[in-house]
């Protein structure tokens, strides 16, 4: 259910696209950014930094989309996001001696030291290249091919890339005592 939450923004983008164009579509995911932010607020009382983050880009690309009445912007923002993600990662091993994807799992599973580097390296490789394929679908295919990749195509490699780790990790996976 989180993940569907988490992608809540996109598929109300996509479907504002398809009725209305880039522009609905970006107010759309503006104001559901902020609507899933209010959600969170009032559920939890506490909203995830990635979620801030989130809004802070949506809301300066799209607002520039809007403003400059320019599409550009709004195509940028997922490379920004995929890139703040990336550097993230590599920033808190580097300048801050913390791996987050360890922060994030290491409750699940037990990984050697050596392969919890790897593993952070791999998603910030990961997300490096998705801000590189979002450029690359971005400036040379069609606005609606683009939309349509933002929503499936990212989807899609990013499913691949969890189940690839997923199989690899499977057996660091720690089961529940019965």
């Amino acid at each position: 259910m989180k993940f569907l939450f988490d992608l809540f923004p996109i598929i109300l983008f996509f479907i504002a696209y398809k009725f209305a164009g880039i522009f609905a579509a970006t107010a759309v995911a503006i104001a559901a950014t902020i609507g899933q932010i209010g959600w969170v607020w009032f559920r939890h009382r506490k909203v995830d930094t990635m979620l801030w983050v989130s809004l802070v880009i949506v809301t300066v690309f799209g607002g520039a989309t809007l403003f400059f009445q320019n599409p550009t912007f709004i195509k940028w923002k997922p490379t920004v996001l995929y890139w703040f993600f990336a550097g993230s990662l590599l920033f808190s091993v580097q300048f801050l001696g913390k791996n987050l994807i360890r922060s994030l799992l290491e409750a699940q599973m037990k990984l050697p030291e050596a392969l919890w580097g790897r593993l952070n390296l791999a998603w910030a490789g990961f997300f490096g290249v998705m801000g590189f394929i979002n450029l690359f679908v971005a400036y040379n295919f069609s606005e609606d091919t683009w939309v349509n990749f933002k929503l499936f195509g990212g989807m899609g490699l990013m499913l691949v890339f969890v189940l690839a780790q997923g199989m690899l990790l499977s057996r660091y996976i720690e089961e529940e005592s019965k």
